[in-house]
């Protein structure tokens, strides 16, 4: 692999060119607009998320009017919106802004090293031409920003099932999902009882003879129509913009208040959620073993289905649920452990993601390999003593983009700061010794506990702990000090 000698400067570099990337873009070409920026994109097209994944229903599982951008109103009358109209969205947005002649595309960042003496990162990127061919560029920034999302493009988690090689039929994971994929009148079982396997679900039953959710252990499902009446009626008479934020902050608070009612009153959530399934499925279905999860809610995310889609499916017969363990894939499907066997022609395996830390880059501070696991994160977006280098994760238990553009215009603050002042390296670093070490997230779904080893920890106490609280980082980060004596300026 040839390396390039000479690498291009630019003031920030973004990595990736998703929901994430394209808001980083927009914030600092009109926050920070004397500063040059390029954003490196590993693909080929703009979109991330909602271009990689293209599997039947895709769509969000939050509304869009908290996982649209704070600066740009969603006008789609769908609240719960389909994946492509997601896509539309971030690229209207790239190209209203002009920030889509700023990514490069086919760059897949590998390594990025800091060097003190110089206040610059080096960053690495292996670029593909049309023709296969791929070499090393290099490009060197004062700020390194991470919008490369929290899990690995390349693949997700697929358990070792015993006996796959003996099934006949096709086995699919939804994030390589085949676009030749003929499943019309077919057998489906979808393994999984997570977001995108209550999406598939309702979606396959469209077309399929049946489809069955095969799932462990079931997970706590909530029913919300698919349009926001009141945001329609809101929109007609105040205009978008208006009525864009207005609705935004209801769902914000709503969701804040439920949260913590769910925090301090899980028995009463329980049972108003699974009052809910009930009144969808009817008195006859067994609620308590399909829908009944054993721990409380919102100790995992809660699985959102717009208009009941998930419901109607299974009332008309098009659809299932079965709650067992695997014991192996036959030739004709699945048998489970209580010795009962689920036939299929097409099994797809919704088993979750790879979490991996900045995309999985390799990080160096003067020559020392940064180990993330052993940081703690700062503000939900820097890590210690890792200098100029900031990433945007969202939040768990509220819609991901929220904390991003808190992110996105915090970054820029910082930004300006140091240029006010003259610094040219900005380090968080702990010197409090009461300050315990906690793990990053709290959630006990798989993709979370097979990868929490590998992730920064949180700290126990301010600018470390994450409080996955919208109100309270708004002010935090849009009003508080940027010069918080924690971080520390050179």
């Amino acid at each position: 692999m040839e390396t390039t000698q000479q690498a291009e400067h630019f003031d920030v570099v973004i990595v990736g060119a998703g929901l994430s990337g394209v808001g980083a873009g927009y914030h600092l070409k009109h926050k920070c607009p004397s500063k040059s920026f390029v954003l490196l994109e590993g693909r080929d097209c703009i979109g991330g998320t909602w271009d990689l994944f293209r599997y039947p229903g895709i769509r969000s599982d939050s509304d869009m009017f908290t996982l649209g951008y704070s600066f740009k109103p969603w006008t789609n009358p769908k609240s719960i919106a389909d994946g492509p109209s997601i896509l539309n969205y971030v690229r209207d947005t790239a190209a209203e802004n002009g920030i889509d002649e700023k990514i490069r595309f086919r760059h897949k960042v590998k390594r990025a090293s800091w060097s003190t003496p110089d206040a610059r990162w080096t960053v690495e990127a292996e670029r593909a031409s049309g023709d296969g061919a791929r070499e090393t560029v290099r490009f060197t920034c004062n700020f390194l920003f991470m919008c490369s999302g929290y899990y690995r493009y390349e693949g997700g988690y697929t358990p070792e099932f015993l006996g796959r090689d003996d099934f006949k039929g096709e086995i699919v994971h939804p994030q390589k999902w085949p676009e030749t994929l003929d499943y019309a009148g077919k057998r489906v079982v979808v393994i999984g009882s997570g977001a995108t396997a209550v999406t598939l679900v309702p979606e396959m039953a469209k077309q399929a003879g049946h489809v069955t959710m095969l799932q462990r252990s079931p997970t706590y499902v909530v029913s919300r129509p698919g349009q926001d009446q009141l945001a329609i009626k809101l929109r007609k008479k105040l205009g978008d913009k208006i009525a864009y934020h207005m609705i935004r902050w209801r769902n914000v608070m709503f969701g804040m208040y439920f949260f913590q009612l769910a925090r301090r009153q899980p028995a009463k959530v329980k049972k108003l959620i699974l009052g809910g399934v009930r009144m969808a499925l009817g008195p006859d279905y067994d609620v308590a073993t399909h829908f009944n999860p054993h721990y409380n809610p919102w100790d995992q995310r809660l699985c959102l289905v717009p208009d009941g889609d998930l419901f109607q499916s299974i009332r008309e017969k098009r659809a299932s649920v079965v709650t067992s363990e695997i014991d192996r894939f036959t030739e004709k499907g699945i048998r489970l452990k209580d010795g009962s066997e689920i036939e299929a022609d097409i099994i797809v395996t919704a088993t979750g993601l790879v979490l991996q830390v900045l995309g999985g880059m390799e990080v160096a501070v003067d020559g020392s390999k940064v180990d993330f696991a052993k940081t703690l994160n700062y503000k939900g977006m820097m890590y210690s003593d890792v200098p100029n280098l900031a990433s945007a994760f969202g939040y768990t238990n509220a819609s991901w983009t929220l904390k991003c553009d808190l992110t996105c215009e915090y970054v820029c603050r910082l930004i300006n700061y140091m240029d006010r002042h003259g610094y040219r390296e900005c380090r968080p670093h702990n010197v409090d010794p009461t300050v315990a070490e906690l793990p990053a997230l709290s959630f006990t779904s798989g993709y979370v506990q097979r990868s929490i080893a590998k992730m920064p920890k949180q700290g126990s106490k301010r600018p470390w702990r994450l409080y996955q609280n919208y109100a309270l980082d708004l002010v935090t980060l849009r009003f508080g000090k940027v010069d918080d004596g924690v971080m520390k300026y050179s």
